[in-house]
């Protein structure tokens, strides 16, 4: 009988703990609702208890996915941690609260500094008090592929006698290989359907190999019947398992796995590029499923084949992912009708009233400006007035900018605005990019440092827009600006104070977090 595999997308959460894949508020809410038109089961949309900002997001997604997909937050061992996760979730229709505690004798030795029975009944005493706020409890053995076997299942047994309702295995850092990480599986789940059979089991794991999909699927064929993904396999390290790849591997070969998932394949390209879009991270080319190449054959043999029957080198069609699509063409010509619809179909809320306006006045502009849009244009234009509404909230924004360059004295001089106060400044540096971002740096006082900057055509032509990705350090935490426009160096200098931005907020949150007296990450 043909198995359903419960999905858990956790890209909000492990996906964003990658340098520079820092989402805002508005950004997460976007992805998520792109989560739920791709149909995963749970949403992990965070860690509540790491800031405020993350709290709040968390709790947004609740109020605006919850109603149809189930929603959970991951939280440490710890009641504080346990109460931000339920405040944060507890909205939703279908809240889920994951708690997460070592089980490997180096976690249990070195991270907690405390014996194996300690370290146990914190997570019995976790599991415990979580049951009273919510019925539904994920536990998750960390690092669970390094650990004794008999003092992981012993942990297992343990908390769910104490009433967890799914138990998490991780390879946290990547460590199994297929066959070993199956037996693991296997044995634990003869056990726990011995102990109770109503305990789900579910699987995540790290990429550090290159064996995250490899693992998930024997995993799969051995008894999980929940598996913790990402999409594009973004993640910490290496990565996370790809949920594009499991999820294809589960529908091509489902003659061998007899078992399948409620997710919609056809939104699986649409969302990785969402998610490229909104990240500034970009799939390797040749990535399965996702990747610009996946399914492109540039082989003369290959083509031939193709050309008497496409099964002789597709194992899958590229409408099944969602590729076959036609890319969006719209003009000056085109109706606020047809834009709202073009900009949905990208994943994006183009809201309603006034904001709606906005939107469509600058498309209107823009169309005028490229004579056609295309898709990666809406991303661009819709991308740009969110962080333009975010300026408004005492943050800066680019008012106006002038460069001149040459040989000697690169110079610069722009204005900006922050809340009521427009301010000038000027600066030379070592090209026109330079003296923008010194004197961006300098009029909003802010010392950080610039460690990364990249700059993709994502259009076509003349006039084609460009991206610019940069990562700037502060205090010692690293903060993306993105930003896209025709000019790249109006583009550099958004980028640059999207990122000054990005830093102002974070250091914001984390002085209400101080003035709450929270415990925190």
């Amino acid at each position: 009988m043909k198995r359903n595999i419960i999905v858990l997308d956790t890209t909000l959460r492990d996906g964003e703990q990658v340098p520079g894949a820092k989402l805002n508020m508005q950004q997460k809410v976007e992805f998520a609702q792109q989560l739920k038109r791709l149909k995963v089961d749970i949403i992990e949309a965070g860690f509540p208890a790491s800031s405020q900002g993350d709290f709040q997001a968390v709790r947004e997604i609740a109020r605006t996915v919850g109603d149809s997909v189930s929603v959970t937050a991951l939280g440490r061992a710890v009641k504080s941690d346990i109460d931000a996760v339920y405040e944060s979730i507890r909205i939703a229709q279908q809240p889920l609260i994951h708690i997460v505690l070592g089980s490997s004798n180096i976690h249990v030795e070195k991270k907690f500094n405390r014996s194996k029975e300690a370290v146990l009944q914190m997570g019995v005493d976790a599991v415990r008090y979580a049951k009273t706020l919510l019925p539904q409890v994920q536990y998750s053995t960390e690092d669970a592929s390094r650990a004794d076997y008999e003092y992981l299942w012993t942990t297992i047994e343990s908390v769910v006698k104490a009433g967890a309702t799914i138990i998490n295995v991780p390879d946290t850092v990547g460590y199994a290989e297929p066959d070993e990480f199956g037996e693991l599986i296997r044995k634990l789940n003869e056990r726990l359907m011995n102990l109770n059979p109503e305990v789900l089991l579910s699987v995540h794991c790290h990429n550090d190999l290159g064996l995250a999909t490899a693992n998930t699927l024997s995993a799969i064929k051995n008894g999980a019947g929940k598996i913790e993904c990402t999409i594009n396999g973004l993640g910490e390290r290496a990565g996370n398992t790809s949920l594009e790849e499991v999820v294809m591997a589960l529908k091509v070969r489902e003659a061998r796995y007899q078992c399948g998932t409620n997710i919609q394949t056809t939104e699986l390209l649409r969302t990785s590029r969402l998610l490229t879009y909104l990240t500034g991270l970009d799939v390797q080319v040749n990535k399965a499923i996702t990747g610009e190449n996946a399914f492109a054959h540039s082989s003369g043999i290959h083509q031939d084949g193709l050309l008497k029957d496409k099964q002789v080198y597709e194992i899958m069609s590229p409408e099944e992912v969602g590729a076959d699509s036609m890319e969006l063409i719209l003009t000056a010509r085109s109706g606020r009708h047809a834009f709202k619809h073009a900009v949905q179909q990208l994943g994006f809320d183009p809201g309603e009233g006034e904001e709606l306006e906005q939107l469509f006045q600058r498309f209107l502009e823009l169309a005028d400006a490229r004579k056609e849009v295309y898709d990666h244009d809406l991303f661009y234009l819709v991308s740009e007035h969110r962080e333009q509404s975010a300026s408004s909230r005492q943050l800066f924004e680019l008012l106006s900018f002038q460069v001149v360059t040459n040989d000697e004295c690169p110079t610069a001089a722009f204005t900006l605005r922050k809340g009521d106060s427009v301010l000038k400044g000027s600066a030379v540096g070592d090209g026109p990019i330079d003296a923008l971002f010194r004197g961006i740096k300098a009029l909003a006082e802010l010392d950080v440092s610039l460690k990364h900057y990249k700059i993709n055509s994502i259009s076509r032509g003349t006039e084609a827009v460009g991206r610019v990705n940069i990562q700037l350090e502060y205090g010692g935490k690293t903060y993306a600006g993105r930003a896209m426009d025709t000019d790249i160096i109006k583009a550099s200098a958004q980028a640059f104070l999207n990122g000054i931005n990005a830093a102002l907020l974070d250091t914001v949150y984390a002085q209400e977090d101080s003035a709450s007296g929270e415990v925190m990450l």
